[in-house]
């Protein structure tokens, strides 16, 4: 190579590696990860879109955030503000080992709203969601959370025995999750192949230990007390083909035990109402927040 040839190589590789640098130092000011630490060591991931009144979701047992992917959509376009995020060794967040109870869930709860300094809050739980919402409200007060939505409800007290689930998951995890994926979906005909997958990878991706500690709090778990506590105007939305949790030991026994409720049963919705029922759900949610 002549020195003309080099020196231009030079330039061009001077170049490409400032250009690198220029887009890599671009991309973490405007697309870097959202994260939240916790006192205890855990960085809880979040998405935060839209702007306005302000509609919190938490998720139920082995999923994350992405869940609500349709209601989020929605609600962002309909002029509300939309914070999810993932729990604690569930999707993107990481797993710390410890603190799958509902008083360090709550807890985590509190970190997302305090840090984003959530005000007027709509909280949205799902599933096992709802427990971390309750314990919220009971441990911290409702000062930032104007009402309460409960979709696919836990029941109040569990007392079922989870350990045939638990030595179902230590020996094939992929096999449970691939089988029971049904339960929550209820071959319902919304539900494609493709979205049954996509159900499943999320189901994958949360942590083994955390998935397994999170059953033992929801079979232990009495949130009777944080019910009666519920000082909100509370939304329940239940399917009534849910296998998961029928809604005559859950929903309606949630309905009884809070004050000032209103309870929605949906016709042919089960546990995974989220995705079969996805664009009502997401109506019923923007009436209710704006209301």
């Amino acid at each position: 190579m002549d020195r003309r040839s080099a020196l231009a190589a030079a330039a061009v590789t001077a170049l490409v590696a400032a250009g690198g640098r220029s887009a890599s130092a671009g991309t973490s000011q405007t697309s870097r990860p959202s994260f939240i630490e916790t006192d205890d060591g855990a960085s809880l991931f979040y998405t935060d879109w839209g702007t306005g009144k302000p509609v919190l979701f938490t998720h139920p047992w082995s999923l994350n955030a992405d869940i609500w992917e349709y209601q989020l959509g929605e609600l962002v376009d309909q002029g509300l503000r939309c914070v999810a995020y993932d729990r604690r060794g569930h999707g993107r967040s990481t797993d710390p080992g410890r603190g799958y109870d509902y008083d360090r869930l709550a807890d985590d709860l509190a970190v997302v709203i305090n840090q984003l300094d959530l005000k007027d809050v709509t909280l949205v739980g799902y599933s096992m969601g709802n427990g971390e919402a309750v314990r919220y409200l009971k441990r911290h007060g409702g000062s930032r959370v104007a009402r309460l939505v409960m979709v696919s409800t836990v029941p109040p007290q569990s007392g079922r025995n989870f350990d045939p689930l638990i030595a179902a998951l230590k020996q094939d995890r992929p096999a449970f999750f691939a089988r029971g994926v049904m339960a929550f979906t209820g071959g319902h005909p919304a539900v494609s192949p493709a979205m049954t997958e996509w159900i499943v990878a999320q189901f994958m991706r949360a942590s083994p230990k955390g998935i397994i500690e999170c059953l033992r709090v929801i079979a232990r778990g009495d949130l009777q007390s944080d019910l009666r506590a519920v000082a909100v105007p509370t939304l329940i939305v239940h399917g009534d083909k849910d296998q998961v949790n029928p809604p005559d030991k859950s929903a309606q026994k949630t309905a009884e035990l809070i004050p000032n409720c209103t309870l929605q049963i949906y016709e042919e919705a089960p546990h995974g109402l989220a995705i079969t029922h996805r664009d009502r759900l997401a109506k019923d949610i923007l009436a209710f927040a704006r209301g």
